[in-house]
């Protein structure tokens, strides 16, 4: 576990393991514990797993007004800098998958794999829009307790509700300590982001897209969707999960994603030099 100051922002994250560098980037309004099964296992099989908290969230200040996925971004590759890391595999769930695509539009040589989890790829309606930025007023008046009892069943499916209570309680936990401030900004930055679709085309590496059959923000068709147009990559539907298939169903999402990381090539050059 730790912290790096950059651009007057503290940024916190845990580095766990060694070997080949997995940075796995957190959903809204979560924190960097939602990975907590995928740092556990990766990191006692032969991986470096780095997972930070987002600007906002967690233990990484908060910054009030408008978070663009761009800044986002930033500090993920900031971060790696901080760590030594010239390349990594980058993995993102939900807003999370939409940074690890703003990162791949912004920094491609730093990225030598993709994992695209419960996202999509298209820009805001004009209607969403104006949802999210609702949405951020809502928060700043109310705080985040009614919004995290009202998308529980959502977030993750009745299933998991009900076989996996501890899991629930982790999720709705994450939700309600989430600053408003900071899940406010991230809304409206996420009001404002651009369309990947065509980004999707571009991708040079191999991508892992997965998606729970249960999820209602984005379901198995906006999956289906980001690896048709992604030349390499391929497609993980994981049952009785929802919006985080990774809390719901550790096993089968870590099953998935070791699938995957066996398959990249091998790569020497993973470390920045040092001095």
């Amino acid at each position: 576990m730790g912290s790096v100051v950059h651009q007057e922002i503290t940024v916190g994250y845990e580095d766990e393991g060694s070997g080949e560098p997995l940075v796995l980037i957190h959903g809204h309004p979560f924190n960097r514990s939602m990975w907590h099964p995928q740092t556990e296992h990766f990191s006692r099989t032969g991986r470096r797993v780095i997972v930070p908290d987002l600007r906002g969230y967690g233990d990484s200040t908060v910054v009030p007004g408008k978070t663009p996925l761009a800044a986002f971004a930033r500090d993920v590759i900031d971060l790696l800098g901080h760590l030594g890391i010239e390349r990594c595999v980058l993995g993102g769930l939900s807003m999370g998958g939409q940074i690890v695509m703003e990162c791949y539009r912004l920094y491609p040589e730093r990225i030598r794999g993709l994992i695209l989890a419960d996202t999509f790829a298209a820009a805001e309606t004009e209607d969403g829009r104006t949802a999210r930025y609702d949405m951020a007023e809502r928060l700043l008046r109310e705080g985040m307790d009614g919004y995290a009892h009202e998308v529980l069943d959502k977030m993750v499916s009745p299933h998991t509700i009900a076989s996996r209570p501890d899991v629930a309680a982790h999720v709705l936990g994450m939700m309600t300590t989430t600053a408003p401030e900071g899940a406010a900004a991230a809304l409206r930055g996420r009001a404002e982001r651009p369309d990947y679709t065509e980004l999707l085309s571009r991708i040079a590496v191999p991508a892992l897209v997965v998606v729970g059959t249960e999820d209602a923000y984005t379901p198995v068709s906006d999956a289906r969707d980001i690896h048709e147009r992604i030349p390499d990559s391929r497609l993980t539907i994981i049952e009785h999960a929802a919006h985080m298939p990774n809390l719901e169903r550790p096993d089968a999402f870590n099953a998935a994603l070791d699938a995957f990381l066996r398959s990249l090539p091998k790569t020497a050059a993973t470390a920045a030099p040092q001095g």
